[in-house]
């Protein structure tokens, strides 16, 4: 595998494409790492608040990143970008990993700071990462409950092609097919981005339909839930309707839940398609069109052979699925952990390499 430096831009069609890892999680080491990158009037409310928390409730994780990801300069796992191209590309045969970074704007209710921070973070990213390691891209973080913010710094970097997503939360304010979203969808339909929904993160509701949960553990298994409301949204909102070259990717909320959630959808706009004369097919051909998967966590049957019938009940599977690692996290996966039920040669090159590669235009 042959990796080479590039400016900003389109990527140069002369990398060597190898596995793809569409879920590596990157951080700062401290919060003096971003000072450079916000305004000076942020600098202040910046050491005293930070960006740590989103509005509402959380939940403390008793078990933190990989043991074997922390790196040897002794900076925190996902803060050291030389560490990370060692320990996780080098190691697994990755040619291109997609950065999603801690990004705690989505919840904050002060816009003009989130506003602030996004910028921040994405300017971090790329002084600190893209520009040194070239098999890395990353999502664009953005105050998904300032549309008019967000959809300015989409615009602001829409031409950098390093940046190859926009990231929301799992959980933001309202479902995400509401029209308060729709001028992000038209800046990512415009400048072909897709928009990333990546697990957990709060703005100030419950995470679940009825209420706060007790326990991390329900946090930890609500995800799913969540990216299936929010789907449903989409599509009967009316949203790739509006917007037919719109790309969802779901990340880090698994994928076991797809194909009853496509016959549950079917069923009910057979019974009830005059309410959403929008949705002008059944929801599940939108599902296909529209909608990648991500692995991570990847669901394990007590028998095999039920993975195998899971794939055959929805036959376009293996084209929207995409290897991610979640790294460094604890429960994270390598790329032969990720997929270890997909037989399948084809199938295999699919999921590691090529949809990721044409999802994301990458050589």
């Amino acid at each position: 595998m042959t990796a080479v430096t590039e400016a900003p831009g389109r990527p140069k069609p002369d990398t060597q494409v190898g596995i793809v890892d569409c879920d590596t999680h990157n951080t700062w080491n401290d919060l003096s790492e971003l000072r450079p990158f916000v305004a000076e009037r942020w600098h202040r409310l910046l050491d005293e608040f930070g960006p740590g928390h989103y509005a509402g409730g959380g939940y403390p994780r008793f078990w933190g990143d990989a043991a074997d990801t922390a790196p040897d300069s002794g900076r925190k796992s996902g803060s050291d970008v030389a560490f990370m191209g060692r320990n996780h590309l080098d190691r697994y045969g990755i040619a291109y990993c997609v950065l999603i970074p801690s990004n705690p704007v989505t919840g904050m209710q002060n816009l003009d700071f989130a506003a602030a921070l996004a910028r921040a973070i994405n300017d971090w990213q790329a002084a600190e990462w893209l520009d040194r390691e070239p098999r890395m891209r990353s999502s664009i973080a953005v105050p998904t409950e300032d549309p008019d913010a967000a959809v300015a710094e989409i615009r602001r970097l829409g031409d950098d092609r390093r940046f190859v997503q926009v990231q929301f939360s799992g959980r933001p304010r309202e479902p995400m097919g509401r029209r308060r979203y729709w001028p992000i969808y038209e800046a990512c339909a415009e400048l072909d981005l897709p928009v990333m929904s990546h697990a957990f993160g709060s703005c100030g509701n419950p995470i679940t339909g009825t209420g706060w949960a007790s326990y991390y553990i329900e946090d930890h298994v609500g995800p799913a839930i969540s990216v299936q409301a929010n789907i449903t949204s989409l599509i009967m909102e009316g949203v790739f309707e509006r917007f037919p070259t719109l790309r969802f990717v779901s990340v880090e909320n698994g994928f076991a839940w797809a194909p009853a959630l496509r016959w549950r959808m079917d069923n009910a706009w057979t019974l009830l398609r005059h309410e959403v004369p929008h949705v002008r097919r059944p929801p599940s051909e939108y599902f296909d069109e529209h909608v990648y998967l991500a692995t991570q966590p990847v669901e394990e049957p007590e028998k095999r052979e039920y993975f195998g019938q899971m794939l055959d009940q929805y036959p376009g599977f293996v084209d929207r699925l995409l290897f991610s690692s979640d790294y460094p996290h604890w429960d994270g996966d390598t790329p032969a952990r990720a997929v270890p039920l997909l037989r399948d040669k084809d199938a295999r090159d699919k999921v590691l390499r090529q949809n990721a590669r044409r999802l994301y235009r990458l050589p």
